[in-house]
């Protein structure tokens, strides 16, 4: 049985596509909503209207893991290490797949140097790219990015993750993988801005090409590989991510730029990512301008049409 872990909107649409293939677990932190769901087959609070199958059993309780058994990490990156300081030893023997976009802050390790690092017996791989929960669980056609640096257990995750409307495309690049996927979080915030503030979709598009440009730099610095910021996990989540209102970090941003409140209950992963980037791009000299506008927005010390000026009063160069 595959069990996910973290009953979000993204957990619980991955439980209920991997239902077509078999028993699915979904385990909730707060007893009271893993009770909710169990009685209604559906999670209110987080993704209304799409109904549990049979095939998933809700859970709160810590489920007893097989060795080598899949264990899918739906839980916010900033929580992940507490989650597996927490539950590492029911986790030591299996396969453990990040579905979760982000960089920790204070360490700037993604997901899963995260999982090698608290749980070294497990098998780290990421899941990630362009993706909505709603039209997971809808049943709609969805391509993702699986990445295990073990190619034997990427193969069997690859087989075992695939359903008939999830098609799953392997890479061994775990680094470009969960960089290109927490990366765009933080180019949808500045489109978002871009767009709240009235600036036109033209801006937009420059701004998202820009930011594509910042991503490929970290990227590379870090030891990426570039085909993989070319695929779904990099330029195939941006285009998504950048253009859609179903984004909560382009929703965020378009508050930003109409200098308006955002609902805080709602996990905004290129918040975090954003200060966690700049940090790291300082510390390595690499030029990200677009990041550092974001997070000053973020920061409350420049206004929308402060960083529109700070970008569009670099020094001209060659694209």
């Amino acid at each position: 049985m595959i069990t996910v872990f973290g009953s979000g909107a993204f957990g619980t649409a991955l439980a209920i596509s991997l239902a077509g293939n078999g028993p699915v677990c979904l385990w909730a932190r707060d007893a009271a909503h893993a009770d909710d769901m169990r009685k209604t087959r559906e999670n209110k609070a987080r993704l209304p209207g799409a109904a549990l199958p049979a095939h998933v059993h809700v859970t709160a309780q810590m489920p007893e893991m097989p060795q080598e058994g899949i264990g899918l990490l739906a839980v916010p990156t900033q929580q992940l290490r507490s989650f597996l300081e927490t539950h590492g030893d029911a986790l030591r023997e299996c396969h453990l797949v990040a579905c979760c976009k982000g960089v920790e802050t204070g360490t700037g390790l993604g997901p899963t140097r995260i999982i090698a690092e608290r749980v070294p017996s497990a098998m780290p791989a990421i899941l990630t790219g362009p993706s909505f929960a709603h039209d997971i669980a809808r049943g709609m056609p969805t391509a993702l990015t699986l990445a295990c640096a073990d190619v034997p257990a990427g193969k069997a995750l690859q087989q075992a993750l695939t359903t008939r409307n999830l098609r799953l495309y392997r890479t061994t690049d775990t680094i470009g993988a969960e960089l290109g996927g927490a990366l765009k979080n933080v180019v949808a915030i500045a489109c978002g801005v871009t767009m709240g503030a009235g600036l036109g979709e033209s801006a937009r598009a420059a701004v998202m090409t820009r930011g594509y440009a910042e991503m490929f730099r970290m990227a590379a610095a870090l030891g990426a590989e570039p085909d993989t910021l070319a695929g779904l996990s990099g330029f195939g989540d941006l285009a998504l991510t950048c253009t859609s209102d179903q984004s909560r970090n382009y929703r965020f941003g378009q508050s930003l730029g109409r200098n308006e409140p955002f609902d805080t209950s709602i996990t905004v992963e290129g918040a975090a990512t954003a200060k966690a980037v700049l940090e790291q791009a300082k510390k390595m000299e690499i030029d990200m301008p677009i990041t550092d506008a974001v997070v000053a927005l973020i920061d409350g010390k420049l206004r929308v049409g402060q960083a529109m000026d700070m970008l569009l009063s670099r020094p001209l160069k060659e694209e």
